[in-house]
């Protein structure tokens, strides 16, 4: 693995980590105040479902970040994908500004460059990796 890759890989990593660690842990706590319940009724989901996707948020950061353990890790990063695609197609289908559906994108796009640029050590096979 090159300097570099290594580089981007642990920045878009720690900006995932980052980012789903403060949502998770506002979304888990009800830190966002109000907002947050505004946005999942107006969304349609009850109010609950937000703890429950700030555990797995949480989960999906100690996974990600803990060394070892690849396939949990292959497990979060799908994990993220699926929420992240759910919270953009969720604004798309209630006809939200862009702006609403730009942090979910971010942290799809994050996730994407973390799982690509992987060290081996965090991959479930050993299929040759770009360079």
């Amino acid at each position: 693995m090159t300097r570099t890759r290594k580089i981007i890989y642990w920045i878009a990593t720690g900006w995932l980590a980052l980012g789903l660690f403060a949502t998770g842990v506002a979304q888990l706590f009800g830190a966002d105040g109000q907002g947050g319940a505004d946005m999942m009724a107006k969304l349609g989901y009850p109010a609950y479902l937000m703890a429950l996707l700030g555990v797995w948020k949480i989960l999906a950061v100690a996974a990600l970040l803990i060394p070892k353990f690849p396939l949990v890790k292959e497990w979060a990063y799908a994990g993220v994908v699926f929420l992240m695609t759910g919270a953009i197609y969720s604004h798309i289908a209630a006809h939200d500004a862009a702006v609403e559906i730009l942090p979910g994108l971010l942290l799809l796009v994050l996730a994407i460059i973390s799982w690509y640029l992987r060290p081996a050590t965090r991959r479930i096979s050993t299929l040759p990796t770009a360079t």
